[in-house]
């Protein structure tokens, strides 16, 4: 019976990766995680105690724990599912909002652009003394966290007719994967691997330490936007689709192996947009902040908490499978499972 239930498990977590990711996502769980652990590190004290306030219980004032909740959400909130890309015109390597930023049906402002500064103003014009929220705080911290990683990512600002490389199929050293998750996940993962013990706080610590150091000129740059705005997603995509064109598409056509000469010299632009997600969402959170944002603790997001025990390691493991994706989650499911 316990391994008749272990594997009506697996399949439901193999099935649930269909069903709650589409094709097109951001970073994977750990350059989500890094985005947001490094902004939360970097932010000052009264705009960390903000964000506290905001987090939800569970994540134990961990903004990194949540930072991938957009994703896991989108079976539920199916609207969003846009709001993590933008479709450019195949080979311009440019990005307008007015012609690019829409859904599949032409509604403008649907997409990761159009996102971050919807959820920017929802935090910035938040009135605590109004008798009814007007918005989830909770989410809209969320939603923004995430997004900003999204944005960052070069081919989430890709092209329209291979829906930002999901559709060029290629070989990661020997394992077939498609352009669009190399850059997810793959670069990042064999990064940790090679470089930090398979340790995501490796690359957490060497990228904060390339902010201090050899990318210390480039910071003000990062953090201050044009015309005195709170955000600026429309240069980080056009930023995006620059990096997609000259690093991410170049010599990764349909069918091609990609190795050493891809990583080595891709993992540089990675940790690069790691670094300005990182810094433009401190300084987004540090400026609603500064602008007096006033919280509620009745204004968090609740997750339910499990039933038993038992119910609370399956959580876990579920959640764990898709989290880390269809390539590890028979690895994890044995893993965390074989304990139920």
């Amino acid at each position: 019976m316990k391994m008749e239930g272990f594997r009506i498990f697996q399949i439901l977590a193999l099935l649930s990766l269909s069903a709650i990711f589409p094709v097109i996502h951001g970073w994977g769980t750990d350059g989500h995680l890094t985005v947001c652990r490094i902004a939360q590190s970097r932010l000052s004290e009264a705009a960390a105690e903000a964000v506290k306030n905001l987090l939800p219980e569970s994540a134990e004032n961990d903004l990194g724990s949540v930072c991938s909740w957009a994703d896991k959400v989108k079976f539920r909130y199916h609207w969003s599912s846009p709001l993590h890309y933008i479709d450019t015109p195949d080979d311009l390597c440019t990005y307008q909002y007015n012609r690019d930023c829409k859904d599949e049906n032409g509604e403008k402002g649907r997409c990761v652009a159009g996102a971050i500064n919807n959820y920017t103003t929802q935090l910035l014009t938040y009135n605590s003394a109004s008798t009814q929220a007007e918005y989830n705080l909770t989410e809209a911290l969320l939603f923004l966290s995430h997004y900003m990683g999204d944005i960052h990512q070069p081919l989430h600002v890709g092209f329209t007719s291979d829906r930002g490389g999901n559709t060029i199929n290629v070989h990661w050293y020997t394992r077939k994967q498609v352009l669009h998750h190399v850059w997810d996940a793959n670069i990042i993962e064999t990064a940790e691997e090679r470089l930090y013990d398979s340790n995501v706080d490796g690359l957490i610590d060497a990228i904060q330490q390339n902010i201090t150091t050899e990318w210390v000129n480039l910071v003000k740059r990062w953090e201050t936007c044009s015309a005195n705005k709170t955000t600026c997603p429309d240069i980080y995509a056009s930023e995006g689709i620059k990096a997609a064109c000259d690093w991410a598409y170049k010599g990764a056509s349909e069918g091609s192996t990609l190795e050493d000469d891809y990583f080595d010299s891709r993992l540089p632009i990675v940790n690069l947009r790691l670094a300005q997600g990182s810094l433009n969402l401190c300084t987004i959170c540090t400026i609603v902040k500064h602008k007096k944002l006033f919280l509620r603790k009745t204004d968090r997001l609740i997750f339910p908490r499990p039933r038993s025990p038992k119910t609370s390691k399956l959580m876990l493991s579920f959640l764990s499978c898709i989290t880390y994706g269809s390539f590890r989650i028979s690895h994890l499911c044995n893993h965390l499972c074989f304990y139920l």
